[in-house]
């Protein structure tokens, strides 16, 4: 099945959770929020969220830096996934 993952086509065997998502591209879930078809998840849902084919996943990791640690950008989690 096929998904939208951070934009792009992204290939499933099929359904599976967010978590299990996560975990299949080595990303840790406490420094990422994922878009699940436009809503913004809870960390608390990502095990109840199953996720199939059309869906679309935005994986944004939080990067700090900058002086002072006091800036944050975001990037997309699964770039090195390209």
């Amino acid at each position: 099945m096929t998904i939208t993952l951070n934009g792009d086509p992204y290939e499933l065997d099929g359904p599976l959770t967010v978590s299990d998502l996560l975990v299949r591209l080595d990303i840790d879930p406490r420094r990422v929020a994922v878009e699940y078809n436009l809503l913004v998840l809870k960390r608390a849902a990502f095990d109840q969220t199953t996720i199939a084919a059309g869906d679309q996943i935005e994986i944004v990791n939080f990067v700090g830096g900058g002086r002072g640690g006091s800036r944050t950008a975001t990037t997309h989690a699964t770039e090195s996934y390209k």
